[in-house]
């Protein structure tokens, strides 16, 4: 069974500052890429969703792992349903748009030629990553108010459209898609379209929650994310609020072991099988995805 474990991200500020994952002489950004891919084989880069990434940048992830390296790459937030400041565009695109400063920013906003514009940056800015043979799923996390419905639905199509190229991944965020009415035309569509649905752990109870449904829509990759089951943090939102307090949890050993589990079965159903732990709270995805690799007699790296 091919089982890749990593986390989201390799650079969250808590991690660096706990000072726990990353030896002292690891105090570059190349120096921290190079340690992580000692330890782990696979990484989600989450950079991508918060602002769109540049081919160079890509270009120096590929030349600072290893050739069996893989990252998996999280779609910009645009994309996907979420909002965001016209800061992070590209200053051509934010003159063209001329977009009230400060006020947010949705796809619905976005003249057809800036979107098509959009989709072929981010595309430009994977080549690297998949030239160099590192790019793995490009995950697109829809937002809340993506539901299960027709609009929801051509959302999800369009998107696959535009990535004809590429493998994707997707995750929702509410539970419509796969409460009872809905949850086997919702496996359906992804296994029509051709994308790897995500098993998602996380809270229970909320809207934005969906349930850990353990079944694999692509025979290549299967993807399990780790949100940790904070249900105190997990809606917790404000100017103060760092993204890594959302996910602050540390799985036990036991809740761990009873992960690895499901995975060895659904493992057993594809080509390979990702993980990535998205606790990003100082070191805790690190050492859980550690635990996790032991449980299953994963070798590291």
């Amino acid at each position: 069974m091919d089982i890749r474990i990593g986390t989201a991200s390799w650079t969250d500020k808590s991690l660096i500052d706990c000072g726990r994952f990353y030896p002292k002489e690891a105090n570059s950004a190349e120096a921290r890429l190079r340690y992580y891919a000692s330890q782990f084989p696979l990484v989600e880069v989450d950079s991508s969703y918060y602002a769109m990434p540049s081919p160079s940048t890509a270009r120096l992830w590929s030349e600072r792992t290893p050739a069996d390296f893989t990252m998996n790459v999280k779609a910009f937030r645009l994309f996907t349903g979420h909002q965001t400041q016209t800061k992070v565009l590209h200053e051509d695109l934010r003159q063209a748009l001329a977009w009230p400063e400060g006020r947010n920013l949705y796809w619905k906003h976005v003249p057809p030629e800036i979107r098509a514009e959009l989709w072929r940056r981010f595309q430009q800015a994977l080549q690297p990553l998949q030239d160099a043979g590192r790019l793995g799923l490009v995950h697109f996390q829809f937002a809340p108010w993506v539901v299960c419905n027709p609009a929801g639905i051509e959302h999800v199509q369009d998107c696959v459209a535009h990535m004809p190229e590429h493998l994707l991944s997707v995750e929702f965020r509410h539970k419509s898609w796969f409460d009872e009415k809905h949850r086997a035309d919702t496996l359906a569509l992804l296994r029509d379209l051709s994308l790897v649905h995500t098993v998602v752990d996380g809270p229970q109870g909320f809207s934005n929650s969906v349930p850990a449904l353990w079944e694999a829509t692509h025979p290549g990759i299967a993807l399990l994310r780790l949100h940790g089951r904070n249900t105190e943090s997990w809606n917790t939102a404000g100017p103060t609020t760092a993204a890594s307090d959302r996910f602050n949890y540390d799985y036990s050993e036991a809740e761990l072991a009873g992960i690895a589990e499901h995975l060895r079965q659904l493992a057993a159903r594809v080509a390979s099988c990702h993980v990535v732990f998205n606790n990003n709270f100082e070191d805790q995805g690190q050492r859980n995805a550690a635990t996790l690799m032991r449980l299953l007699q994963l070798s590291k790296r």
